[in-house]
């Protein structure tokens, strides 16, 4: 209770702008920050299910955002300042994981892979820089993964999406730098959404909750670092990865299903429904 007093102090009024906010770790952080009483506005491609969000919630500010459209993008961040002010923080949090071998990957689902994980966050930040630098204030926070640390059989072209996000953010970070802008990373391990539906996750590790995610994005708002990894279990074994000889590596990746999460061990049914919509099927 006495950290979300402390955190509500540095978060209530503050002008709030989240991707992906529909459902999932979008909806459950607009769902904390809003609690803490800051000024949220959440925008997702799925219109139906982002106005029910946003309705449900009781924002000011919701709808339809295209991610991978600058103009979509660069509206939807004029209307919440008409409405809302001046934006203090951008969670770049919309993204995608269909799964396969990369064989069987259309073009299509790679090129759409890389406009929504990639193209989208660097859009994202390239907008919300041209906004706060005049006013020498803001924060983007950019939700990678862990898997943007690591590699997974199955989710190579996400894998590398998020290697992409990982690295440009960094170098985003140094380079605004001084400005008064500061730029976050968020890195998740499995969580429990839709995007990981049919999947078992690794071996002997808990998966996270949205709730987690969320958690740590409001630490983030309130207290701006460069990285934080969720659960901390897994954000050590990833992290102690690239200090080890790559054939223990890659051994503990095995130990823990790394190379057959993804592939051989999907319930293809059950993760149907998610990878229709992730693929626009459905």
């Amino acid at each position: 209770m006495a950290d979300n007093a402390a955190h509500a102090l540095k978060i209530r009024d503050k002008v709030i702008v989240i991707t992906g906010g529909a459902r999932g770790i979008g909806l459950a952080t607009a769902t904390a920050l809003h609690n803490l009483g800051a000024k949220v506005a959440i925008g997702d491609v799925d219109e139906v299910r982002v106005k029910e969000s946003g309705a449900a919630l009781g924002l000011d500010v919701y709808g339809r955002l295209d991610v991978t459209d600058p103009h979509s993008f660069s509206e939807f961040l004029d209307e919440v300042e008409r409405q809302l002010g001046p934006i203090d923080v951008l969670v770049n949090n919309a993204g995608i994981m269909p799964l396969g071998r990369i064989i069987e990957e259309s073009d299509a689902v790679t090129r759409r892979i890389l406009d929504i994980n990639v193209y989208g966050v660097m859009l994202g930040t390239k907008l919300a820089l041209e906004r706060m630098i005049p006013r020498k204030q803001g924060h983007i926070v950019n939700v990678a993964s862990l898997a943007g640390e690591t590699y997974i059989p199955g989710a190579a072209t996400y894998c590398a999406s998020k290697h992409a996000v990982i690295g440009y953010t960094d170098a985003a970070r140094i380079e605004y730098r001084g400005t008064g802008v500061q730029l976050s990373l968020v890195n998740p391990t499995f969580v429990n959404t839709e995007l990981i539906a049919g999947t078992q996750g690794a071996k002997g590790i808990k998966n996270a909750e949205p709730s987690d995610i969320a958690d740590a994005i409001v630490k983030l708002v309130a207290h701006p670092k460069p990285r934080v990894r969720v659960t901390r279990l897994a954000g050590a074994i990833i992290a102690s990865q690239k200090f080890l000889p790559r054939g223990l590596s890659e051994g503990i990746n095995r130990l823990l299903g790394g190379e057959h999460v993804f592939t051989d061990d999907v319930d293809v049914e059950k993760r149907k429904a998610y990878e229709d919509r992730a693929r626009g099927a459905g």
